[in-house]
């Protein structure tokens, strides 16, 4: 299977959510809906400042949102470009695992060839 043109694989997306902390970070929001970076830092190991570079990363990518409130922001993931990521991935895992079935015929058919 591979991946249509509009659903291409987005480099710069995937780098953002590479990070174990960005990773983290969405799934805080996820579970509490909306936060903002003072909240986040609070339950990661990291400082408001970092989270807020985080927060920034993530947001030039789609992947929250924020929202000023007052004078705070708070973020929310954007569940649209979340399922758009989710889609890509699964279109990845797909286009590998023919591939590597189609390594592993090559290996067989090797294989039998040098039993002969």
């Amino acid at each position: 299977m591979s991946v249509a043109v509009d659903d291409q694989v987005d480099d710069d997306l995937w780098s953002a959510i590479g990070d174990p902390t960005r990773r983290r970070m969405l799934d805080l929001l996820l579970t509490s809906g909306a936060a903002t970076a003072t909240s986040l830092s609070e339950s990661l190991p990291v400082t408001r400042q970092a989270v807020a570079k985080h927060l920034g990363v993530l947001d030039r990518v789609g992947l929250v949102r924020g929202t000023t409130v007052g004078r705070e922001r708070h973020f929310r993931v954007d569940q649209k470009q979340l399922e758009r990521a989710v889609a890509q991935l699964n279109a990845v895992g797909t286009a590998w695992d023919g591939r590597l079935q189609r390594i592993k015929r090559i290996a067989e058919a090797i294989e039998r060839t040098q039993q002969r």
